[in-house]
């Protein structure tokens, strides 16, 4: 059974740091791109980082640029997401993908492939407190 699971969610105070993990199950994460995307209380959900294995090009949507780090780790299956430098605006539901975009690339991947991505872990809750 494939499967994706999230942790790491948590309530942090604004300028904090939280890394979320998404361990899979079932395949090889390291044959497929990942992503993580987020939605917020009365928003779309919305990619924030994405990785594709075919060309290692890596995605960060502008307002988690510079503060949110992708990375996999292949021996483990795993995906984590570093967040530094919390928000409020940050708060949301995190949820972690991963699946093949046959070479669309990690931004694309991100910005417009999430309906077409069928494998979803269950979300893990951020809360951000100013």
């Amino acid at each position: 059974q494939l499967q994706l699971v999230e942790s790491g969610g948590d309530l942090v105070q604004s300028g904090g740091s939280l890394r979320l993990s998404c361990a899979a199950s079932g395949f090889t994460l390291a044959d497929y791109a990942i992503g993580w995307f987020r939605q917020a209380p009365g928003k779309e959900r919305e990619g924030i980082s994405c990785n594709s294995n075919d060309d290692n090009s890596t995605y960060y949507e502008a307002a988690v640029s510079g503060r949110f780090t992708i990375s996999r780790d292949n021996a483990k299956n795993t995906v984590y997401l570093q967040m530094n430098g919390l928000k409020p605006e940050d708060t949301a539901v995190y949820y972690c993908t991963a699946g093949p975009i046959f070479g669309a690339g990690a931004q694309a991947m991100c910005i417009s492939l999430g309906p077409y991505l069928t494998l979803w872990g269950q979300g893990t809750l951020v809360t951000v407190s100013s």
